[in-house]
């Protein structure tokens, strides 16, 4: 789990240290939109990604419960 912590916090850093670069030079307003609208685009893949996650981990939850009362009888 700590690895993976690790790698989610050095690819926020990568993605930071890409977008800011193109924020700071922004001079126009349709790069600083189009910056936004990917960024947006980032966030609904991860609550779909979550969405997903959560789901899968409901299933095993179930499948477990469901297990432990089939061998309670």
């Amino acid at each position: 789990m700590k690895k993976l912590k690790d790698k989610m916090y050095k690819g926020m850093a990568v993605a930071t240290m890409a977008v800011l670069p193109a924020v700071a030079m922004a001079e126009d307003s349709s790069l600083l939109g189009t910056i936004k609208t990917e960024i947006s685009g980032y966030k609904v893949e991860l609550l779909a990604l979550g969405s997903i996650i959560l789901g899968i981990s409901i299933a095993f939850a179930v499948i477990r419960i469901g297990k432990r009362g089939a061998n309670s009888v």
